[in-house]
């Protein structure tokens, strides 16, 4: 069809300006997208998905590096193992029936959501947003403004990249609503080079995952093309107003939106 492009483009479009205006983890309604919006099953539209959001997530994580707010170390050593961990996900995603792959992603597309949504409730008490920090194995160096490389660090953030791996290889999710929270809960970082950070884990390991599903041959480039084109524009044009847009309660509305999306998906995969 000439007009899937089109429509690819457009919804690549909705995606980037998600990503843009939500921050890591806005990348996971790509697959829902793709899915009621272009009709794929839960196998192609994975890497497609990610191929878009990894795209984005790499323009992100460059605008990161030059403020200087990535912890690249931490970041490389996380999608070190992700990548790794990637290719166990998409042999499962292959093996595994649509039906319960759907299930799948439904139910963890409703727990980022609703992560989404409790963070956005306690922006708006003025709370941490992510809660309180209790066990930070991950502190900064104050003399060197390093992270403080020790065994509990080194587990925690190679727990965070098996996480990240399999889930984006089973299910095309970058992996933002896993790196973010771990990040916050291990580390002593700010909000603002934990987002980077997560962007680049998400940019790398999603471009592990594309690469696998390449050599697989299950990337549908004639819809991932464009729908990346579309991710990258969105997210460049939504930053320019990401500042007046963005807050608690547009999370709330993106969570709700994803949550009815989740449901939707597990309704259609169920009557199916």
């Amino acid at each position: 069809m000439i007009e899937q492009p089109f429509l690819a483009v457009g919804l690549g479009a909705t995606i980037g300006a998600v990503l843009a205006l939500t921050g890591a983890g806005g990348g996971i309604l790509a697959v829902p997208l793709l899915v009621f919006g272009l009709g794929l099953t839960m196998v192609e539209a994975a890497p497609v998905g990610l191929l878009a959001v990894g795209m984005a997530a790499a323009v992100g994580a460059v605008l990161g590096l030059r403020q200087g707010v990535v912890r690249y170390r931490a970041a490389a050593f996380v999608a070190a193992i992700g990548v790794a961990a990637a290719p166990l996900g998409l042999m499962l995603a292959h093996q595994l029936p649509n039906a319960p792959l759907s299930l799948a992603f439904a139910a963890v597309l409703i727990y980022a959501c609703g992560r989404m949504m409790l963070k956005a409730c306690r922006q708006l008490r003025g709370e941490p947003p992510l809660g309180k920090r209790t066990v930070m194995p991950c502190v900064l160096n104050p003399l060197q403004g390093r992270l403080r490389w020790t065994l509990p660090c080194a587990r925690a953030l190679a727990v965070t990249g098996v996480l990240s791996g399999l889930l984006s290889g089973l299910l095309g999710v970058g992996g933002g609503f896993v790196i973010i929270p771990a990040l916050s809960r291990y580390t002593n970082l700010d909000m603002k080079s934990i987002v980077a950070t997560s962007l680049a884990v998400i940019a790398l390991v999603s471009t592990g995952s594309v690469i696998s599903a390449s050599v697989a041959g299950v990337m549908h480039w004639s819809v991932g093309a464009p729908f990346a084109a579309g991710a990258i524009a969105g997210l460049l044009v939504a930053r320019q107003f990401a500042s007046r847009l963005a807050g608690p309660r547009l999370q709330q509305l993106f969570a709700g939106v994803g949550i009815c999306a989740a449901l939707l998906l597990a309704i259609k995969t169920l009557g199916g």
